[in-house]
C-alpha cells in the first residue's frame, strides 16, 4: 500500500468511525462499504471534511449482485441490489469507491445523493432505468435510456437477452408499434478450433 492510500485509509477511519462496514484495498484502489442508512451522512462527511474533500462525484452506477449467490463472494448472502460511487478529491488528489446495498430485493430503495453532488442526477436516473433502483428524494426520477412504456429493467441479471417486446414501423398504421418478441431463443455454441497451424500459429 502506498503512503497516499495509507493516509486516505487513516483519514476515512478517523472521519467516519463506526460507519465504516469495510474498507478494502484491491488493485491499488480503496473500496469503502457503508450501510444504506448511513450513506447520506457519510456522503456529506466525505464531501465536507477538510481532511477528505471529495468534491466530485465521477460516477454512480447500480449493481445486481445476484450472480454472487454462488457463495464465492463476500456478497453471497447479502442484498441483491446496490449502488457504487466513484469519488475524486481534486484538492487532495485521491480517489475512492463507495458501495452501499439496498435492503429490500423486491423494491430496492436508497436515498438520492443529488443534494450532495449535483452530478448524481442523471446517474441516478440511469440506475433507476436499468436496474429499477428507486432513489428516494430525487426530484425527477424517470427513465433515461429506454423507451416510453418499456417493460422491466434491462441490466438486471434475470432480464431476457431478447427483451419482452420489439418495435417496428407499421406501414398500414403509419406509426411505430410494439409487439411481442419474434426472435426465437437459441443456444450458441462457440466453435472450437483444433487445426494445428490455424492462423499461422505453430
Amino acid at each position: 500500500m502506498t503512503q497516499t492510500l495509507q493516509d486516505l485509509e487513516q483519514a476515512l477511519r478517523a472521519a467516519l468511525g463506526d460507519a465504516v462496514q469495510s474498507l478494502v484495498l484491491d488493485r491499488g484502489e480503496l473500496t469503502l462499504t457503508v450501510s444504506v442508512k448511513d450513506i447520506e451522512r457519510v456522503a456529506l462527511r466525505l464531501r465536507d471534511d477538510v481532511k477528505l474533500q471529495f468534491e466530485q462525484l465521477i460516477d454512480l452506477c447500480g449493481m445486481d449482485y445476484s450472480a454472487h449467490q454462488d457463495g464465492l463472494s463476500e456478497l453471497a448472502q447479502g442484498p441483491r441490489y446496490g449502488v457504487v460511487l466513484h469519488l475524486l478529491s481534486v484538492s487532495r488528489n485521491w480517489r475512492l469507491r463507495v458501495r452501499y446495498l439496498a435492503e429490500n430485493e423486491d423494491w430496492p430503495v436508497v436515498p438520492s445523493l443529488n443534494g450532495v453532488w449535483g452530478a448524481a442526477n442523471w446517474y441516478e436516473r440511469e440506475a433507476f432505468d436499468l436496474y429499477g433502483i428507486v432513489f428516494e428524494g430525487h426530484e425527477d426520477l424517470r427513465r433515461l435510456l429506454t423507451d416510453y412504456g418499456f417493460i422491466g429493467h434491462p441490466f438486471r441479471k434475470d432480464f431476457p437477452v431478447s427483451g419482452h417486446v420489439e418495435m417496428r414501423y407499421d406501414e398500414e398504421q403509419k406509426r411505430v408499434i410494439y409487439q411481442p418478441v419474434t426472435i426465437e431463443p437459441r443456444e450458441i455454441t462457440p466453435r472450437i478450433i483444433r487445426e494445428e497451424h490455424y492462423g499461422g500459429l505453430h
